[in-house]
């Protein structure tokens, strides 16, 4: 098997117990796991969005950013525990070999969780594909958004509206920030 067609597993995720608002990316990119952060890319505007809506932008340490998220009750994820994908395009993921992440221990330690956002279509596609059928979600009222995707791939979307767009992760948390 040669590297390209290597399976690759992601990250645990950045989560306090109380979070209210998942944020699921659908696995992390080349760039990202050789600095063995989420959104590691820095063309990938996720953390700038982070920085203006909750303080956590790439201006600081990532350790930092994780922090102010967690106390934001925002929790980081992908909808992949691994897959093979030769590359870091979502377009590249091989289905068949696609694992997802145990969302039935995550929901169950999260119970406070109002709110599912996913960046990008791709991250819905496949939770809606590998999860959904699961038939896990316990949690009642929990709202699902698909949200502008902050990849590079998605250039055609101005940063600013992704903002825009992008705030509403705010909502379940804004009353709910711990100090």
């Amino acid at each position: 098997m040669s590297p390209a067609a290597e399976r690759i597993a992601g990250f645990e995720p950045i989560a306090a117990p109380d979070a209210s608002v998942l944020i699921l990316g659908s696995l992390p990119s080349q760039q990202s796991l050789q600095k063995h952060e989420y959104y590691g890319n820095p063309q990938n505007v996720f953390w700038r969005v982070m920085g203006e809506l909750f303080g956590a932008g790439p201006d600081i340490p990532y350790a930092h950013r994780a922090e102010k998220l967690k106390r934001f009750r925002i929790a980081v994820w992908d909808v992949l525990h691994s897959s093979i994908r030769p590359g870091s395009m979502d377009a590249a993921i091989d289905l068949q070999s696609a694992t997802p992440n145990d969302f039935q221990m995550f929901y169950d330690e999260h119970p406070m969780l109002e709110m599912l956002c996913f960046n990008g279509k791709k991250a819905a596609e496949l939770y809606e594909r590998l999860v959904a059928p699961q038939g896990i979600c316990t949690i009642d009222k929990i709202e699902f958004r698909t949200l502008p995707s902050t990849s590079p791939a998605y250039a055609s979307m101005k940063l600013e509206e992704k903002i825009r767009h992008w705030s509403a992760v705010r909502l379940p948390c804004s009353n709910n920030r711990r100090a």
